[in-house]
């Protein structure tokens, strides 16, 4: 029983590890931008226009890429939050046509709004430099929180909910 004791001890204290320096990296990546969401207007890849800044409401900005694992790891947490009624828009950096990214999407069942970044511009914009990386901002459009790497439903769902 004393074995086992320290097995789950050592792996508590690993797990822990693991979390602290998430969180460091996460801080050390995130990236500096403007505290203002800019007024403006994408194209989906179903081609509707999509505007970023709608004053009252809140909205997570979610930049991925199709061929990043934690970005599809992260997917089913981004269309939970599009499921429950969250404005969600993601952006496709470097992940080729809008037509393969949507195949991407109904492959895995996912149908939230995908702005597709085919060269990475709007990434720039946001000084996105890691994926996946997401910002939420406020209702009238000021960034309240970014976080660089993996995020969990409930997390994501916590702060829209200190935010409102």
């Amino acid at each position: 029983m004393k074995k086992w004791s320290i097995i789950l001890r050592e792996i508590t204290i690993t797990l822990l590890m693991i979390f602290i320096i998430s969180l460091g990296l996460n801080y050390i990546r995130k990236p500096t931008v403007d505290k203002r969401l800019p007024d403006i207007k994408l194209k989906s890849i179903d081609n509707r226009e999509i505007t970023l800044l709608k004053k009252g409401e809140p909205l997570i900005l979610h930049f991925w890429a199709t061929w990043c694992p934690t970005c599809k790891l992260e997917a089913s947490n981004i269309q939970n939050l599009k499921d429950s009624g969250i404005r969600v828009v993601t952006v496709a950096v470097n992940s080729g046509s809008s037509q393969a990214i949507d195949k991407f999407l109904k492959d895995r069942g996912y149908n939230y709004i995908v702005i597709n970044d085919y060269n990475g511009e709007l990434a720039k914009r946001f000084n996105v430099t890691a994926f996946p990386t997401t910002f939420i901002y406020n209702s009238s459009g000021e960034l309240e929180f970014s976080e660089v790497g993996y995020s969990t439903t409930v997390g994501l769902k916590a702060r829209v909910k200190l935010i409102e």
